[in-house]
């Protein structure tokens, strides 16, 4: 009777274990998730399909279906694909939730799928949910790492997500309060370079989308442009073949004055098909070359507006055209553009509330101030310059153009690498311009604190970062309080 009970057992157990939930990253969920970190989401899918078909039970397929749906509404913002798609942050929940608790998955994919949805809700203009979803991942992945710290993904978003909310602006602060979230910079810092430092295999997994994290991070946060720079270069990023990487690359140097350069990377990228099909890379490239005021550049930002079903940088991709053709003097199209920023997209980033801004107060900027400030933000230092070669304050009548021309030189020179310069222009905008409603003032502040604490003077680096916090209902207030917050921060080594 022993005999038949021990050889009953041994035949049901394969049974009854078959419908268990589990978690399984193996090698052909590993690639599919390569696949879709390289944004070539269509093979990854395929993989997925096929993956579930051979277990049914394994969850991972399903955990990285939310990548794909995240970079499809996170980069071109299709309202209808949202609609048609929310109802899977559910089911997905619930379906992660099916599975043991003793793997530390159970914790990690429903954190990674609440954090991807917080930033696909932002897009959509849900913040206050989006804030919820933000909350639930925090806590998820704090768990996690609590549970189980050799488990190297939950440090690395866990990491991310401390320096986020280590420097949330004081316009959101009621909202990190309610949702009890507190961070850090430096220690959300170390975790992710922890993580990155790290030659484990799930280290050498994520490490793709943890270097993602880590670099927009450095350089938005703690305003490292030169080592991440660095970073891409020596740990040889593929920003070729890996469109994710692309991306990151073309924007951070749109971001960095180094518009050539962005124009080279987006244009040397794997062409072949297979790869999602984003509208955004016309807006950066209108970006790139519509600040050498290049003939391309209102080609590329129109069809980014026929292209794109999103909302975001609807406004100041019009602002960009209305500018480009004002310039090359065609006022008819460039008033034209400006009804149209009255009209289409929404006002919830900072660049297309300023948009909005100018188009409303039915004013120009002067050409030479407007055209000096393209080929800055291009890194065209030296032509920027030659532009305002004679140019006085004199020359304008209204307080806004006479601070704007100040800060014009500040940031010229600045770029150029001439700090003494530049520090007695932004001087001289914050002087001109503490009460105005512009940014100048408040975006000179910051800058002066950058230089002085490359300098190592942290003291007067902290009293400048003040300065700029101190400045009080002006353009793009959030991003650069934001960002004053998180140099006090280090200054600090909070």
């Amino acid at each position: 009777m022993p005999a038949r009970i021990v050889f009953l057992l041994l035949v049901l157990i394969p049974f009854f274990s078959h419908g268990q939930k589990h978690y399984d990253f193996n090698n052909n969920c590993r690639q599919a998730y390569q696949l879709i970190i390289e944004l070539r989401l269509s093979e990854g899918s395929r993989l997925l399909e096929a993956e579930k078909k051979k277990d049914p039970d394994n969850l991972i397929p399903y955990f990285l279906d939310n990548y794909i749906d995240f970079f499809q509404l996170f980069f071109n913002e299709d309202l209808a694909q949202y609609q048609a798609w929310k109802g899977r942050l559910d089911r997905r929940i619930e379906l992660m939730s099916q599975g043991p608790e003793s793997s530390p998955f159970h914790l990690y994919t429903r954190s990674i799928i609440h954090f991807q949805w917080a930033a696909v809700k932002i897009k959509f203009g849900y913040s206050w949910d989006a804030g919820w979803e933000f909350r639930r991942s925090f806590l998820q992945s704090r768990e996690c790492t609590t549970r189980f710290p050799s488990f190297g993904p939950a440090s690395m978003l866990s990491g991310a997500m401390q320096v986020v909310a280590g420097t949330i602006p004081e316009g959101y602060k009621w909202l990190s309060s309610l949702l009890g979230i507190k961070g850090s910079v430096v220690g959300g810092t170390k975790q992710l370079e922890q993580f990155l430092a790290s030659n484990d295999t799930w280290s050498l997994l994520f490490r793709d989308e943890a270097t993602f994290y880590y670099l927009y991070l450095q350089f938005y946060i703690q305003n490292q442009h030169e080592s991440v720079f660095a970073y891409i270069r020596q740990h040889h990023l593929d920003v070729k073949n890996n469109h994710l990487y692309t991306y990151l690359y073309a924007n951070l140097c749109i971001n960095d004055h180094q518009s050539a350069l962005a124009e080279q990377i987006i244009e040397g990228k794997n062409e072949s098909p297979g790869y999602m099909d984003m509208p955004v890379w016309d807006l950066e490239m209108g970006y790139a070359s519509i600040n050498h005021l290049d003939p391309e550049a209102a080609s590329y930002l129109e069809r980014f507006l026929r292209r794109f079903k999103g909302r975001f940088y609807i406004k100041d991709a019009l602002q960009k055209l209305s500018w480009y053709s004002y310039l090359k003097g065609d006022q008819s199209k460039a008033d034209s553009f400006r009804l149209l920023v009255l009209k289409k997209g929404t006002a919830e980033s900072d660049a297309d509330k300023q948009a909005i801004k100018e188009a409303k107060s039915a004013k120009w900027p002067p050409k030479v101030l407007l055209q000096a400030r393209l080929l800055s933000d291009g890194g065209y230092f030296i032509e920027a310059l030659q532009v305002l070669q004679g140019i006085s304050s004199s020359d304008f009548h209204a307080a806004e153009e006479k601070c704007e021309l100040a800060y014009r030189l500040a940031r010229i020179y600045d770029g150029m690498g001439k700090e003494n310069e530049a520090i007695s222009a932004y001087l001289t905008t914050i002087k001109t311009g503490e009460e105005l409603k512009e940014y100048y003032a408040a975006r000179s502040a910051l800058q002066i604190g950058y230089i002085y604490e490359r300098r190592g003077d942290k003291e007067r680096a902290i009293s400048f970062f003040q300065k700029c916090l101190s400045l009080k209902e002006h353009d793009y207030k959030n991003s650069l309080d934001q960002r004053a917050k998180a140099g006090i921060a280090r200054c600090k080594g909070e």
